[in-house]
């Protein structure tokens, strides 16, 4: 079991009640919401910078299997990220879930309430949906503008709530 301490950057907000243990790195500006359990007691988790981990989501990994987030993601409100790639600007859905070896391409979407099975790829700039998650199409430029403001939207949360004291969770 790794008993490391995690590293959260100074930018970063953590709300109060969030769980970080284990070989965590949380980057600049990175949000985790309420509710978030990030357990890394086998492997090491990486959040990148202006990630956003809304209300209620599990980040976990095996042994050999770490949790790798990029940049400017957003991961919805009660997802399961174990053992995944997640590239950067990825949108990861309300209640959805990429399990142990999955790989999620840059931009890429995986669809509220999806299953993203062990060892999958979602090629890059498309989403999936489904159980399991298969490729749909393409994202269209609307989708991908979208999916930017509202990581700019959870910084900006992120910003507030430290103002207002709702942060220190670890």
């Amino acid at each position: 079991m790794d008993h490391s301490t995690p590293s959260i950057h100074e930018t970063a907000f953590v709300a109060a009640g969030v769980r970080i243990l284990g070989d965590v790195t949380v980057g600049e500006r990175a949000v985790l919401m309420f509710g978030v359990v990030v357990r890394a007691e086998l492997d090491r988790i990486e959040i990148g910078a202006e990630t956003n981990v809304q209300d209620n989501c599990v980040l976990h990994c095996d042994a050999g299997i770490p949790c790798v987030i990029g940049r400017r993601v957003t991961i919805g409100h009660a997802a399961v990220v174990h053992g995944a790639t997640v590239e950067d600007h990825c949108l990861v859905g309300i209640g959805a879930r990429a399990l142990n070896g999955s790989h999620m391409g840059e931009g890429s979407w995986l669809a509220a309430g999806a299953v993203l099975t062990e060892g999958r790829i979602i090629p890059p700039w498309t989403i999936a949906a489904g159980i399991p998650a298969k490729p749909l199409r393409e994202l269209t430029v609307e989708e991908r503008t979208r999916a930017d403001e509202g990581v700019d939207h959870y910084v900006g949360f992120g910003e507030a709530y430290r103002r207002m004291g709702l942060g220190e969770g670890r």
